[in-house]
């Protein structure tokens, strides 16, 4: 019931025709509108035309490259007044800058001293060598980016390799992994030494350089070098697997084992392999030096005694008493020589014996006496040249089958 005080009277709406359902949503409409007319204001007050944008954005690209275009200018004109060619290192640098601050320091005394000049020259050393450096540091971190790039294809051993012995090569019992094992180790050193060739041929023509073509290239040799070994690691796995048992030659030494089909294959490749690169043994480097010493002593101790009169006399037979002192000292020498090829020398039959000093020094007395007999013989058959033709030919023939004998001798 409605009570008729204004205390108790209920407030006049001023949308006495609309429910107050009705009235929030119209509010809500209106707020929502108006956020929308002021957001759209906002953003077209804080963009900028699309015209402006290009024109600057080409504005600063025409800026850069000016000063790109004047900055390589200016350099070429420092390395003009340092009298240098771009590339030069940091020495050359200096060097040429110490040439140069002689001639014109103001403090120098120099007929062409200018302080002007001088301090041209000045912010073109320090312009250049800053230049330098930083090539140089350019150069280095590009190497050592191809070293790392070398580090991540290095080959890594397969998650499936369980086995410690053999470096974790091969797969089947452990007498076909040691077959696989030798193999490895002989591909091994195969690599090694077109690595070291590699590295070799680089530092006598590729010093201090390298490219990205050159990079890029052992990349790809790397990747293929892992995919060759991937493969190998499948054909080994297969080979276990008996995928290849029914292939013909199964079980057959293979030809380049004609020789001796028992030899070692990790031996034989090894062998070749060192062969090619022309690696010698200790023992046949030591061989062939025996060999040429006792020659050349033999040769030496009988020119020695061709020098001497026969018969010697006192004097001559002093000289010859101390020549012989002294080969004795030599083939002593040279016997030490032989103690050592016969600890190294593989094979008995190889090794030798001591050479006798007296034996050597007899048989450059029987070679002499040889010699001189033979001389005899021409020279009389030279003076019985004159007797009668018919005595020629026989004569000649005679001294030339006797200088045969004479060579033969010394050969031996």
């Amino acid at each position: 019931m409605r009570r008729g005080s204004a205390w108790g009277r209920e407030p006049l709406s001023p949308f006495p025709m609309y429910e107050k359902e009705e009235l929030g949503i119209m509010m809500n409409t209106m707020y929502v509108m108006m956020a929308q007319i002021l957001r759209s204001h906002l953003i077209n007050a804080s963009l900028i035309p699309n015209q402006m944008k290009m024109r600057s954005y080409l504005g600063v690209i025409r800026i850069r490259m000016m000063s790109t275009h004047k900055s390589k200018k200016k350099m070429r004109e420092y390395y003009r007044l340092l009298n240098l060619d771009e590339g030069c290192s940091a020495d050359d640098v200096r060097e040429s800058f110490r040439k140069l601050a002689k001639r014109y320091h103001p403090d120098g005394g120099s007929s062409t001293a200018d302080s002007a000049t001088f301090i041209r020259i000045e912010e073109a050393y320090r312009k250049v060598l800053s230049h330098v450096i930083e090539q140089t540091n350019a150069r280095q971190s590009k190497v050592e980016e191809a070293e790392e790039e070398e580090e991540k294809f290095k080959y890594k051993t397969p998650q499936h390799r369980h086995y410690l012995s053999f470096e974790g090569i091969g797969f089947g019992t452990p007498s076909q992994r040691e077959k696989q094992y030798r193999q490895f180790r002989a591909d091994r050193a195969t690599e090694q030494v077109m690595e070291y060739q590699k590295q070799k041929l680089q530092s006598q023509y590729f010093t201090d350089s390298i490219t990205v073509k050159d990079v890029r290239h052992s990349r790809e040799q790397k990747i293929t070098q892992a995919i060759e070994r991937l493969v190998e690691d499948l054909i080994q796995e297969s080979m276990a697997k008996g995928d290849f048992d029914n292939l013909s030659g199964k079980g057959k030494p293979l030809k380049k084992f004609s020789g001796c089909s028992y030899i070692d294959p990790m031996t034989h490749n090894l062998n070749r392999i060192l062969i090619d690169n022309g690696y010698q043994p200790e023992w046949i480097l030591m061989q062939k030096e025996i060999k040429d010493t006792i020659d050349q002593l033999r040769e030496a101790i009988l020119v020695s005694r061709k020098k001497l009169g026969n018969p010697m006399t006192p004097t001559e037979q002093k000289q010859w008493n101390q020549v012989c002192e002294q080969f004795q000292e030599n083939i002593r020498k040279l016997n030490k020589r032989i103690n050592d090829f016969n600890l190294i020398v593989p094979l008995l039959t190889r090794q030798k014996v001591h050479f006798d000093a007296h034996k050597e020094i007899a048989r450059a007395q029987e070679i002499y006496e040889t010699l001189m007999k033979t001389k005899e013989v021409t020279d009389k058959n030279l003076n019985n040249v004159d007797q009668g033709e018919g005595e020629k030919t026989p004569g000649v023939k005679t001294g030339f089958f006797n200088w045969i004998n004479v060579w033969k001798l010394i050969k031996i």
